[in-house]
């Protein structure tokens, strides 16, 4: 079992790297949505990158995730399913989205005076599709109906607050998918470690898409944006449902419960510039500021 597992994560790891690539290749010929200015912002440098590279991880990452040899077919659709489903609103929220509010509390507040913001509309979607997979993945139990029932709340929690969180690291050049790694590697560990190839598989392709998509993101040609920070973080939602037991999931949704909530109060970019050891792996491969 050992040697199937490690066969999962590289054919994983693999085909969501040329997948990626690949889209990314066709999506810069041919944006999927308008031209070429629909997907193009202006950095903090003044200079102009794209937000292509985030339909690129979603489209090469969902691909692979269908594509993979050794996942069974649930497992199959609730990755796909969070991976389109979180980059299809995130995708929606950078075309079209507005920024009166923001924040987890911001779009919330808003929705409790009447107002749908876009913000809203993607934390809603976010969170059904991953209910949606988290019922997929729940075939994979004998659990009885309650229980059963709760396990798909408690999961679909986790794969909606995982794709929220990355998207909240994607402020500087490379950081959500350098966090995505270092989330996603003791996940990709422990499947190995069971010899659980489905397992493997599922957390290599997010991996592996990003890995392909890395320097893109580093050299500030193009970055994740909404669409590929949530589709990331969700589809590592999904590896990390399949992979542990309730009371690990149980931990995971209060860390990123919690991570969410501080949030709101602290920023990130700060906390990690005034941490020597987290600086130092955020600048890594990153132009000097």
């Amino acid at each position: 079992m050992a040697h199937r597992s490690w066969l999962g994560a590289l054919a994983g790891a693999a085909f969501g790297a040329v997948a990626a690539r690949a889209a990314y290749a066709a999506f810069t010929r041919r944006p999927p949505i308008g031209d070429e200015k629909t997907w193009t912002r202006t950095n903090h440098r003044g200079e102009p990158l794209t937000l292509l590279e985030g339909p690129a991880l979603v489209a090469g990452a969902a691909a692979a995730a269908a594509l993979t040899p050794g996942v069974p077919a649930r497992a199959r659709a609730a990755a796909v399913l969070a991976g389109l489903g979180g980059g299809a609103l995130g995708a929606y929220d950078d075309l079209w989205g507005a920024t009166s509010s923001k924040g987890f509390k911001g779009h919330l507040t808003a929705l409790a005076r009447g107002e749908v913001t876009s913000g809203a509309v993607k934390i809603l979607g976010i969170g059904a599709s991953g209910v949606a997979a988290a019922a997929l993945l729940s075939g994979r139990t004998r659990h009885p109906g309650a229980l059963r029932a709760a396990d798909v709340l408690l999961d679909g929690a986790v794969i909606a607050g995982s794709a929220n969180l990355a998207n909240l690291f994607d402020l500087r050049p490379g950081r959500a998918i350098k966090v995505g790694a270092l989330a996603g590697a003791p996940l990709l560990a422990a499947s190995l470690a069971k010899g659980d190839a489905a397992g493997a598989a599922l957390a290599a392709v997010p991996l592996g898409a990003g890995a392909a998509l890395l320097g893109e993101d580093l050299g500030e040609r193009a970055m994740l944006g909404d669409a590929g920070a949530n589709a990331l973080g969700a589809m590592l939602g999904v590896a990390a449902v399949a992979t542990l037991g309730r009371p690990a999931r149980l931990a995971l949704l209060g860390a990123v419960a919690g991570l969410t909530a501080a949030s709101e109060k602290i920023s990130f970019t700060k906390v990690i510039a005034g941490n020597p050891v987290l600086h130092r792996l955020d600048m890594l491969g990153r132009r000097p500021a």
